[in-house]
């Protein structure tokens, strides 16, 4: 099963990744940009497995890079306390 067909476990991946940059010393903007970049990616190559991420790249779709950025920055909140790596 991949992270990507169950959106809690996608939801603790992303946590544990976020736990990863900023132990290595990433700064919030750092951390933000890579969020988009990934965001990015996924909206373009990535067939949405679950609900959720299909509500996320339909509103990334419509979304300006402004609003996009905003996005992202906003998964980066929603996963800071998810994660296994506590």
């Amino acid at each position: 099963m991949s992270v990507l067909d169950n959106w809690q476990q996608w939801k603790d991946f992303l946590g544990d990744r976020l736990d990863q940059g900023q132990q290595q010393g990433m700064n919030k903007d750092t951390v933000n940009n890579f969020a988009y970049q990934i965001g990015d990616y996924l909206a373009k190559q990535v067939e949405p497995k679950n609900e959720q991420e299909k509500i996320l790249s339909d509103l990334w779709s419509v979304a300006s890079k402004e609003e996009q950025e905003a996005i992202a920055s906003m998964m980066v909140k929603l996963v800071e306390d998810n994660g296994t790596q506590k």
